[in-house]
This record gives structure tokens, C-alpha cells and sequence, in this order.
């Protein structure tokens, strides 16, 4: 049997769009192995979809068909911890997990590049596929079917406080609210702090994250769709937050906070308890090692 452990991922970051996206510590685990007919299950019960229109299942037979072999059927096990459709990368997390089991089941035929730029075809988000896959702070595009990606180590001890809301909001929905066309000022804002995010991530100059998260092109078309989303964010900065964004297409949001900051998770449970009890903020981290395969 495979396991396959892939991490969560945040894209977006606020001024990246589509482009800039960080592994997170929080995990899918999904054991798989061949058998005759398909046989999907979930540790917690939850309910998921148990024939092919499983997500984990449709990637893993995709490699079968790249690689022209043929598919009996597959055991799937899915042990869950990341929330779907909470701008999390739940979706991108089970695409790599499927195609990344499919190949280790194979014999590993596909190489890393493969991998990477199958799950960003499959999955259509680079900033999310990519770093699941690698892990750390990644910055990725996907042109005529390859992807072009580059993997940076952050400079400087930031934890990631995530406040994840009881509802959800599907990939589909948020993208349905953005324009089809963006001025030219607002194109030239984003460029800059996108460009200003990567460079101050990696280089440790932290006092920038305020700033260069902003954004022209998605959030403030998203935030209609997330009750008490601008609050939260609003909150998270006075709270001392470095910056915050909406993370992926929400409606869950990330408060870049100084590790340092010892006492903030406990005033942001305060403060949620309080104000917006629907909220939960939990601590993340960068991930930095990416998506594991082990044979148990």
C-alpha cells in the first residue's frame, strides 16, 4: 500500500493572483493500493464520493492512462484534516495525492516535473498544485502545459494564523464575481506588490508584507461573498498582524504574524469568541518538505 501525505496550501497572497502560493502544515493523508473494483472510504466517515467521480481516484487513473496501464481498481483511503472549499487548496491537495500515488503504484514513470505540471493541468491553479507538491514558498505559472515555477526559502519567523469560517465557498463561485477586464492602474499595482511580497518574504524584510498584499484584482470583488471577511481582516491587523488576505479564493483568512508574537493566536480566539463566533483561527506553518509518498 502507498501513503500519500500532501500539505495545504495558500495561493493568492493577497497580490499574487494566480501566481505566488506556501505549503502549509496542515495534511490529507491518502493511502491507496490496486484491487479488483473501486473501494473509497474515509477514516472520519465523512461523506465523500465512493465511485469514479472521486477526485483522488480520477487523477490516479489518469497517470494509469498516460502511461498505458491498465486499471482494476484501486483501495482508497482518505484521512482528511484540510477543510473543502475554504480557499486551502483541499482540491489541489487531493489531485497531487492521486496522481502522486498512481505513480509510485507504477513504478514512478513520471518524473517531478511531470508530476508538477500533470497536477497543474488537471487542478488549473499552479500557485496551488505546485508548492503542495514541493512545499515552501513557491511562485508558478502554467503556459502550453508546462509549468514554470520557482521555489524560495522565506527569510525571517512568520507564523500563519488562519481564521476558517463554518461555511464554504466553492473555487467557482468567487471566480464568478471577478471582472473580465481590469484597468491598467489596477494591473500595475498588483505587478508591484506581488513583486514586493516575494522579494521581502525572501529576503526577511517583513515590515513590507502590509503592503504588498494589497490587492486590485480578486478581493475586493470576494469579500461580498464573505460574511464579515473585510472585519476579519481589518481585526487580524490591529490585533498586529504583518499583513492579511484572503486566502486562495476564501473565504478563509491569513494573518502573517511575527513568530515572535507569542500571545497572538490566544487573543485572536478572544477576540473571534467574542465578535465573530462563526470563525475559528488556528496556527500554521510553512511546510517546507511538500508532498511525501511512503510504502507501508
Amino acid at each position: 500500500m502507498i501513503k500519500v501525505t500532501v500539505p495545504a496550501t495558500s495561493a493568492n497572497m493577497g497580490s499574487g493572483y494566480d501566481s505566488i502560493g506556501i505549503a502549509l502544515d496542515l495534511y490529507n493523508v491518502i493511502s491507496m493500493e490496486e484491487a479488483d473494483g473501486i473501494e473509497i472510504s474515509d477514516v472520519s466517515g465523512a461523506d465523500i464520493p465512493t465511485d469514479e467521480t472521486n477526485l483522488i481516484y480520477q487523477c490516479a487513473k489518469k497517470v494509469y492512462d498516460i502511461c498505458g496501464k491498465p486499471l482494476r481498481g484501486l483501495k482508497i483511503v482518505e484521512d482528511c484534516a484540510i477543510p473543502q472549499t475554504r480557499g486551502l487548496g483541499s482540491s489541489s491537495a487531493c489531485t497531487v495525492a492521486g496522481i502522486l500515488g498512481a505513480n509510485a503504484l507504477l513504478g514512478g514513470p513520471l518524473g517531478q516535473q511531470n508530476v508538477i505540471d500533470l497536477a497543474a493541468s488537471i487542478e488549473g491553479h499552479p500557485d496551488n498544485s505546485t508548492p503542495a507538491i514541493l512545499g515552501g514558498f513557491c511562485v508558478a505559472l502554467l503556459e502550453y502545459g508546462k509549468v514554470w515555477s520557482v521555489r524560495v526559502p522565506m527569510n525571517g519567523k512568520v507564523d500563519f494564523i488562519t481564521f476558517i469560517p463554518d461555511f464554504e465557498l466553492s473555487t467557482e463561485k468567487a471566480r464568478g464575481v471577478l471582472p473580465e477586464k481590469v484597468a491598467h492602474h489596477d494591473a500595475v499595482f498588483n505587478l508591484s506588490r506581488a513583486a514586493l511580497l516575494a522579494g521581502s518574504l525572501t529576503t526577511g524584510k517583513l515590515e513590507n508584507i502590509s503592503v504588498a498584499v494589497g490587492d486590485c484584482l480578486h478581493q475586493p470583488y470576494r469579500f461580498g461573498l464573505i460574511p464579515d471577511g473585510r472585519e476579519v481582516v481589518h481585526a487580524a491587523r490591529a490585533m498586529g498582524a504583518l499583513g492579511a488576505f484572503i486566502s486562495g479564493a476564501g473565504p478563509s483568512i491569513i494573518a502573517v504574524v511575527d513568530a515572535q508574537d507569542k500571545t497572538y493566536l490566544s487573543r485572536a480566539e478572544m477576540y473571534c469568541a467574542q465578535n465573530f463566533p462563526h470563525w475559528k483561527p488556528i496556527c500554521l506553518h510553512c511546510d517546507e518538505t511538500g508532498a511525501r509518498v511512503e510504502q507501508v
